[in-house]
C-alpha cells in the first residue's frame, strides 16, 4: 500500500515544479520576439492554423531532460512529445508553452504550465510566466505567487453575482456554432465584463483575485492539470459546463472563483454541454 505524501514531499516537489518552469523559461526567453522556428502543425493535420516553435519543443525537452535525471522512474505526458510511462505512481504533465498564438505575437500572456499527478490525482501545478518573472504555485492546501524572491499568498475574490463578474475566454470562436456558442453568448451577456487571448493567463488572475471565471471548450489535459492546484489551493473551483469536476479529462472547462457563481453560470452553460 503506497503511503499518502508528507507535507515536506509535497513542497519539495513543488519547488522542482519551479525549477523545471524556470529552466523551460531559459529555454524560451532567448526565442521571445525573436526568430522562434514557427511551423503550423495544422497544415499537416487539416485542422487550421496551429502554430508550434521551436521554444515549444526545446522547452519541452529540456522539462523531459531534467525530470529523468532527478526521477527517472516518473512519468511524463506532454503536448510536443507524447507519453512516456503514463501509468506511473508520479507523472508530469507539460505544456511548454501554453498560448502560443500569443507568443508569436510578441503578446507575454503564454504560460509554461506543469502539473504533477500522484496515483492518477494532480497534487501540484505550476502556471509560469517568465518574461512577467512571476511563478503561480499551487497543491491542495495553498497557492502562491513566486516572483524574485518574494512570494505572495493567493487567494480568489468573492463575487456573488454575474453581473458583477469579470470573466475570460481565448477566443469565443473557438466555441462551435450552435448550442455552445449559444451558450457562451448567454454567459456573456450576463456579466460585466468579458476579457479575450489570455489562455492559461486568465486562470493565474483567478486565482490572484483579478478575474473571477473564466470558460473554455476543447482542451487537452495538458491544458488545465496544472492549473488545478494552483486554483483550488487559492480557493477557487474547476469545473465542467454541468458542474462536475475536471480531474485531467480536459474539455469543456468553468473556472469559478467564487462557487456562488456555479449555478447561475451551470443554467447558462449546460444546454451546450457535450
Amino acid at each position: 500500500m503506497t503511503k499518502a505524501l508528507t507535507a515536506q514531499q509535497i513542497a519539495d516537489l513543488e519547488s522542482f515544479a519551479v525549477e523545471l518552469a524556470r529552466i523551460a523559461g531559459r529555454v524560451i526567453l532567448p526565442l521571445f520576439r525573436a526568430d522562434h522556428g514557427l511551423d503550423d502543425k495544422g497544415a499537416k493535420s487539416g485542422r487550421g492554423f496551429d502554430p508550434v516553435t521551436e521554444a515549444d519543443k526545446g522547452a519541452e525537452a529540456a522539462i523531459r531532460l531534467a525530470i529523468s535525471a532527478r526521477f527517472p522512474e516518473h512519468g511524463v505526458i506532454g503536448e510536443e512529445y507524447g507519453e512516456d510511462r503514463p501509468d506511473a505512481e508520479f507523472v508530469w504533465v507539460l505544456d511548454p508553452i501554453d498560448g502560443t498564438r500569443a507568443f508569436i505575437s510578441g503578446l507575454p500572456l503564454w504560460t509554461t504550465l506543469i502539473g504533477l499527478r500522484h496515483l492518477g490525482r494532480t497534487i501540484v501545478g505550476v502556471i509560469a510566466q517568465p518574461f512577467l518573472d512571476e511563478f503561480f504555485v499551487g497543491c491542495d492546501a495553498r497557492a502562491r505567487l513566486v516572483t524574485g524572491s518574494a512570494e505572495h499568498i493567493l487567494q480568489t475574490r468573492p463575487c456573488n453575482a454575474l453581473s458583477s463578474a469579470l470573466i475570460a475566454t481565448t477566443d469565443p470562436y473557438l466555441f462551435p456554432e450552435g448550442p455552445q456558442r449559444d451558450a457562451w453568448t448567454r454567459l456573456h451577456r450576463s456579466v460585466r465584463l468579458a476579457r479575450f487571448g489570455a489562455d492559461a493567463y486568465a486562470y493565474a488572475m483567478v486565482a490572484m483575485g483579478k478575474l473571477d471565471l473564466v470558460v473554455e471548450t476543447g482542451l487537452k489535459s495538458w491544458d488545465i492539470e496544472a492549473a488545478i492546484p494552483v486554483l483550488t489551493g487559492a480557493g477557487g473551483h474547476v469545473l465542467n459546463w454541468r458542474g462536475d469536476l475536471v480531474g485531467h479529462h480536459g474539455g469543456q472547462l468553468l473556472i469559478l472563483g467564487d462557487q456562488a457563481l456555479l449555478e447561475p453560470a451551470r443554467a447558462l452553460l449546460t444546454p451546450g454541454a457535450v
